[in-house]
């Protein structure tokens, strides 16, 4: 849903504000955490990968960094994956996005990896920096151009969608219907991925281009962020044949904390999020689950609201909004830089060892990047 945010909408973002607005965070004793003294160790030893957040990371200043840096740095990430290009850029907009964000890389190497390959995961948590993935929610920047694949990929762009919540020349989206999958051109699209070694995120694609892709791709396909469709009806939830259907194919699919967790009239909260990450986790196993929270990285106060309206207004008019979009992209309870490590205490809390925590926080989608990498 982030797809179209700037560094605007992650500023201010100082816990004064979040006080002033009253929706405080969780302490280290609420719900989700049992308490036991394990369990920040859990969390704190983890390698833990957001596969969505950070949209149009370029944007972010020198002078932004100096607020943001203590705030990535408490999180516990070690890697996210960010969106460029927005929701629906076009070639020469796309590639000035990228252009900011490797400007950004360059600039601060004390602070942020770029990645290009499995090593750069492993060096950040070793180096306690950012690893960002490069990747498009949009294929509006390709057009329909089978070698932007191989051009982009060459800017360092690592995961790639078919499509962006509508229909393009290589499938459909999930805003207009299930009749349509993916195209002749979106076949040629995925092969040439898994040859080039670019992921297929079938995130915002509609269930029969899902279905499709997953047949269709010979390395693991991935879901970054999506929820249940079992749980809550949603065009941007997925059916459990999918997901199995995503597992059985060495998938990973990302559980985000989108306001689609749940009906429009209330904010989801902490054990909405839990109710599609434990359907995830029977329905896929341990294995083949894990994050994408599709929400701002920090936490979220007054001004902030008021920046989200604002976009959800134009996203609207863009024709790109999804059903729900009448709040804003954040879960109360868990409106902190530190949100997973809630989640990490809530599947402590609800059986799950610290081996499948560890896996469902980012080794699962590691291991999934270095299948498909893999040229």
């Amino acid at each position: 849903m982030n797809a179209s945010w700037t560094r605007r909408d992650f500023l201010s973002l100082s816990g004064g504000a979040l006080l002033a607005s009253g929706l405080t965070p969780l302490s280290g004793m609420a719900a989700g955490n049992t308490g036991k003294p394990g369990d920040a160790e859990v969390y704190r030893k983890a390698f833990v990968l957001d596969c969505n957040t950070l949209a149009s990371i370029g944007s972010f200043s020198d002078s932004d960094l100096a607020e943001i840096k203590p705030m990535l740095r408490d999180s516990g990430v070690s890697v996210i994956k960010s969106t460029l290009g927005g929701g629906g850029a076009d070639f020469e907009a796309t590639v000035a996005d990228i252009a900011a964000a490797q400007n950004l890389m360059e600039r601060h190497p004390e602070l942020f990896i770029k990645v290009t390959g499995i090593a750069d995961l492993d060096r950040a948590k070793r180096e306690h920096k950012l690893a960002v993935i490069f990747s498009f929610e949009a294929a509006s920047m390709l057009e329909d151009k089978l070698d932007r694949i191989e051009l982009f990929r060459g800017f360092g762009v690592r995961v790639m969608q078919l499509s962006y919540n509508r229909k393009s020349p290589f499938g459909c989206g999930c805003l207009d219907g299930d009749t349509d999958g993916v195209t002749d051109l979106g076949r040629q699209a995925i092969a040439k991925m898994n040859t080039l070694g670019v992921a297929l995120d079938l995130s915002h694609a509609n269930t029969r281009t899902t279905a499709d892709g997953i047949a269709l791709s010979t390395k693991p396909p991935l879901i970054t962020h999506a929820g249940c469709r079992s749980v809550f009806v949603h065009p941007r939830n997925k059916e459990d044949r999918e997901m199995k259907a995503l597992a059985d194919k060495g998938g990973v699919m990302g559980i985000y904390m989108l306001p689609f967790l749940t009906e429009d009239t209330r904010q989801p909260m902490l054990e909405d999020y839990m109710r599609h990450m434990l359907h995830a986790l029977q329905v896929c196993g341990e294995d083949h689950v894990g994050i994408g929270t599709d929400v701002p990285f920090f936490t979220i106060g007054p001004d902030d609201l008021e920046a989200m309206k604002k976009d959800e207004e134009e996203r609207k008019a863009k024709g790109i909004a999804a059903p729900g979009e009448n709040r804003p992209p954040y879960i109360p309870d868990l409106n902190m830089p530190r949100k997973l490590e809630k989640v990490s205490d809530a599947l402590l809390a609800h059986g799950y060892g610290a081996a499948a925590v560890d896996k469902v926080l980012g080794l699962n989608f590691r291991r999934a990047f270095k299948e498909i990498w893999a040229v």
